[in-house]
């Protein structure tokens, strides 16, 4: 991880120009300052970091610690919790559209306590708060035990007292304070920050903090420990251990020089909790939400004007105008939101998928870019042997006997790569080299000669137990390149044992260096016959090796990886590589998955630009290395400034700001806490392909709501038109207040299928994003098309059937109530799909039963007990012909209509 430079003042983000601009800078800045402490702590030597914490090797006394926890607090860092479940509750209910229904269930109320219409809309707002509360409570609850954790303590020197004898004791990793002296071995997370004050051997896993794959050598014990001056970056200092990582091999003590929020990992987590920022799904709903808002709000107060000057009554011409607003306002989309998120949820859920937020879902279907972490996701996170070569470079098994060799007989903790040359072996020839070979000595590994040897005999009768006394002795190196080539004066050529001139020393070099640039981690062999076999050898006989070839590693990728980021593609979705481990390794891996690399831009590369250069580098970037925190998060907002939906995959500490930067974060249930806390998606099992599956999702459940949206607000709008109309010629209301009530209730419940309908597949082929002013263009184009209708109606209800006076009212309203619930009914298969309805595109069996309930309820009501009631009259036989007609052109035209939309606008849903 690259240390950030601070930008200049004047490209920071102006203080208060957003809330997630300062949430940023928070970030840099609390990472900044614990960097430059703990790079300082690095620096000075190692007594001075046990001084500065008024500490001793022996470690604290207990009462020492208990003061020092009471003062700084316990070891855990910010970290977010779900809400209680009454603001999670009270959380489900703010939305823009309830608000509405509300106030309208409010005036009604005021108007007359016994409107249905106050029950109807209660209904309606409890049914879309508790189905949305009840879905993200119980992935919560989901969510919250993935992240218990299974390793809690730690082991800690403390004394009894001040003259006590030190005692190394398990304490639970809450409870470890500053000044603590801590044990470190195989296997242990680290618990706080730690100036390393003895080490051997010592491997850290940091992938979590950097994102490298491989782990990274500490600093052995020095006899002068004066502080190290090469790095002011705390992750790549050789004496700091720092909260969040893991020891994969090799043993060390530390002091603790920080706990909690002061940690790195805690600087980082602090600026993670609280109101998350706004997505995609949030502007795109605010804005379609108060686009209809707006209609209504120029409607209503005309409609009542109208109805008031043209019928003298203005109480009922109020009563009127509060049910035009209840007509226009589409007041199922709350519900129909929700619960086409509750059902992407639960399809998720059915594939291991845990969504913690339901609005994901839809961004996840709006997500046009993909910003992935590289280690852990497209990686396995593990090292495998990837080849073993000779000098020429060439695949050579007796590389991999030697190396095999090396790792099976040595009796030190195997690091990972030894266990990966193990690991490519299989059991039949672990048996047959116990029995050809004996072991005799071995020379361990250590940092300051970075390699490992191992002296065997060779056995002179296979499958007899021991050796003969004059057995050949043969001794096996292997280490890194330059420390080997160092010792080694002759190599291997195609079975010859030839001289290592300068020429084929610089020849070899450039093999090991070539794999190295594809992003491998490179180890050389080498062998040495011994003359004069004895039982005990040293470093000094490390000398006049034999080069053999070469062992190269890497964290291979998923086997998975390829085919889902080519079928998101496919999908219109670009991804780009940002990770925190190096160009080469990093350009390697997005070669085997088939992401076309370009240029790589590393991380440092990014903070001497403004936000606009930035935007448009990350436009043209493809792989981002070498990155932090800071940098991760800066770019996913630099993309989604440019337009983008973006989503982030990752699994990492270093992860996390990203994750809560973009539009939708994703992670695995074997992430660090803090990447689970700060997702919106977790993937159960590590399969990619399910991110395809969730995609699609995501755009069904969009489709589906934006098909609601259209159809209703449309057709909504077509009714309102109607109205006007109707007012300003009509000597009496074209419809009573309650049926207009009923007329839309009736609607919506048939709509409340639309969760379950199907979309047709070239609408699923490319992101789909919220559109407000398309959703307008929509309304006004299609809307009217009903009007055409209705007025047609109103004169066939006139001038064939007589109803023409207050004393035939009934029957008009009637006649119309019928004609607009079912044209509102059927025309949802018409405006659905761009395809022809019924037989290049036919809606899911749900809400083909909805529909037809919906048009045997709308015939049903005027010859039913409730008519009176309602206001409704029996309607003449003659009516249905003129019926069917009305509905076959309005179903023709607005075909018709739809063509000339699609090739004008060249899109409809």
């Amino acid at each position: 991880m690259t240390m950030l430079t601070p930008r200049t003042p004047a490209k920071l983000a102006p203080p208060g120009r957003s809330r997630r601009e300062r949430k940023a800078a928070e970030l840099e800045s609390r990472t900044r300052l614990v960097g430059e402490r703990l790079a300082g702590i690095s620096a000075a030597p190692g007594v001075r970091a046990l001084q500065s914490v008024d500490a001793s090797l022996g470690g604290l006394t207990r009462a020492e610690a208990a003061l020092r926890l009471e003062r700084h607090g316990p070891n855990v860092v910010a970290q977010e919790r779900a809400p209680r479940w009454y603001v999670q509750l009270a959380k489900a209910f703010r939305n823009p559209f309830i608000a509405v229904l509300v106030l309208l269930a409010a005036v009604m109320y005021w108007q007359d306590p016994a409107d249905p219409g106050v029950v109807i809309l209660s209904v309606m707002v409890g049914i879309s708060g508790l189905l949305r509360f009840w879905q993200e409570f119980r992935s919560g609850r989901a969510a919250d035990a993935l992240a218990q954790l299974v390793t809690t303590t730690c082991a800690v020197r403390r004394r009894a007292g001040s003259g006590g004898v030190p005692a190394t004791l398990e304490l639970p990793m809450d409870q470890v304070v500053p000044g603590d002296v801590v044990e470190l071995a195989a296997g242990d997370l680290v618990p706080a920050d730690l100036r390393l004050l003895t080490a051997k051997d010592l491997m850290i896993s940091q992938a979590a903090l950097s994102g490298e794959s491989l782990p990274v050598a500490k600093a052995d014990t020095r006899v002068q420990d004066l502080g190290q001056q090469v790095t002011t970056d705390p992750v790549e200092a050789d004496n700091l251990a720092l909260m969040g990582t893991s020891v994969t091999s090799g043993t060390a003590t530390g002091v603790v020089v920080a706990t909690g929020s002061d940690t790195w990992f805690g600087s980082m987590a602090g600026s993670l909790v609280g109101e998350r920022p706004q997505t995609n799904f949030d502007t795109g709903v605010r804005r379609v939400s108060f686009l209809l808002i707006r209609f209504m709000l120029v409607m209503v107060p005309v409609v009542f004007m109208i109805n008031g000057l043209t019928k003298g009554d203005w109480d009922e011409a109020f009563l009127f105008g509060i049910a035009v607003a209840v007509g226009l306002t589409p007041e199922m989309l709350p519900m129909v939101v929700s619960a086409n998120l509750a059902r992407g949820a639960v399809a998720l859920a059915e594939r291991k998928v845990v969504v913690k937020r339901l609005n994901a879902i839809q961004n996840l279907g709006a997500m046009d870019v993909l910003c992935t972490d590289k280690t852990g996701t497209l990686t396995e996170d593990r090292i495998v042997l990837d080849r073993y070569l000779d000098v020429h470079g060439n695949e050579d098994g007796e590389v991999l006997e030697y190396g095999y060799l090396n790792a099976h007989f040595q009796t030190g903790l195997r690091n990972l790569m030894d266990q990966a040359v193990i690991d490519r072996v299989n059991e039949a020839e672990e048996v047959v080299v116990d029995a050809r070979f004996s072991m005799v000595d071995e020379i361990p590994f250590d940092f300051a000669r970075r390699r490992m040897s191992v002296v065997l005999a060779r056995n002179t009768l296979v499958g007899v137990a021991g050796r003969a006394e004059n057995a050949e002795h043969v001794m096996i190196t292997k280490g890194a390149v330059e420390e080997v080539l160092a010792l080694c004066t002759h190599m291997t050529d195609r079975g010859e044992r030839v001289e290592l001139t300068e020429q084929l020393r610089w020849h070899v070099t450039r093999i090991a260096e070539d794999n190295n640039r594809r992003g491998l981690r490179v180890l050389a062999v080498a062998t040495r016959t011994v003359d004069t076999p004895r039982d005990t050898y040293s470093v000094a006989d490390e000398d006049g090796l034999t080069l053999v070839g070469f062992l190269a590693f890497l964290d291979p990728p998923k086997a998975d990886a390829a085919r889902a980021l080519e079928a998101l593609a496919d999908k219109g979705i670009a991804v780009k590589v940002v990770t925190g481990d190096n160009e080469l390794v990093a350009a390697r891996v997005c070669a085997d998955v088939g992401i076309d690399v370009g240029t790589v831009v590393l991380g440092s590369g990014t903070d001497a630009l403004d936000d606009a250069e930035l935007r448009a580098l990350a436009a043209r970037t493809t792989v981002f290395a070498k990155v932090n925190p800071v940098q991760k998060a800066r770019i996913v907002r630099a993309l989604q400034a440019d337009g983008h939906t973006v989503g982030f995959l990752g699994d990492g500490i270093n992860d996390a700001a990203a994750l809560r930067d973009a539009d939708v974060g994703i992670s695995v249930d074997t992430a660090v806490d803090i990447a689970k806390e700060s997702a919106d998606i977790i993937l159960l099992e590590k399969d990619l392909t399910v991110l395809e599956q969730g995609v699609l999702q995501g755009r069904t459940t969009f489709g589906n709501t934006i098909k609601y949206i259209k159809m209703t607000a449309s057709s909504n709008f077509g009714n309102v038109f109607s109205v006007l109309v109707a007012s300003a010629f009509i000597p009496f209301q074209p419809m009573l207040a309650i049926m207009l009530l009923v007329q839309n209730l009736v609607y919506d419940i048939a709509q409340l299928a639309t969760p379950w309908d199907r979309m047709d597949e070239e609408y699923l082929r490319r992101p789909r994003n919220w559109d407000a002013k398309g959703i307008g263009r929509f309304m006004v184009t299609i809307g009217p098309i009903s009007s055409i209708f209705d007025i047609a109606m109103f004169l066939i209800m006139w001038h064939v059937f007589a109803a023409d006076s207050e004393a035939s009212q009934s029957l008009f309203q009637s006649g119309w109530f019928v004609e607009g619930l079912l044209s509102q009914t059927l025309i949802v298969h018409m405006i659905r799909t761009r395809k022809i309805p019924f037989i290049q595109s036919r809606a899911s069996w749900p809400v083909m039963v909805m529909t037809v309930l919906a048009v045997l309820t709308g015939l049903w009501l005027p010859f039913s007990p409730l008519a009176p009631s309602l206001g409704f009259v029996a309607l003449p036989a003659g009516y249905f012909p003129w019926l069917i007609g009305v509905l076959l052109v309005y179903c023709t035209l607005t075909q018709l209509v739809k063509t000339w939309y699609i090739r004008r606008f060249g899109t409809w849903l």
